[in-house]
């Protein structure tokens, strides 16, 4: 299990268009991957699950991966939210 943290950079957070980007990016990957925020946990290939967290600029979350390629899935998905999806 690998796990990162990372403050969402674009000041809408994770709204329909960058919360579909990093699901894209999360399916890249073998590994089972989940976002957390606080204490709720969703898998993070889930549009509707991503959604329902209500990220927005300036948080906190948790990417955590289990599998074979887990650390390669963390990173990519930091560095996504990272460049605040070209916003």
């Amino acid at each position: 299990m690998y796990v990162n943290e990372v403050t969402v950079q674009n000041q809408v957070g994770l709204h329909a268009r960058p919360a579909t980007f990093f699901i894209q990016k999360a399916n890249e990957f073998k590994s089972t991957i989940w976002v957390e925020k606080e204490e709720r946990r969703v898998n993070a290939k889930s549009l509707l699950g991503v959604l329902s967290l209500g990220i927005v600029g300036g948080m906190t979350i948790k990417i955590i991966a289990d599998g074979p390629d887990e650390s390669n899935a963390v990173e990519g998905l930091v560095k996504l939210v990272n460049s605040g999806f070209a916003e």
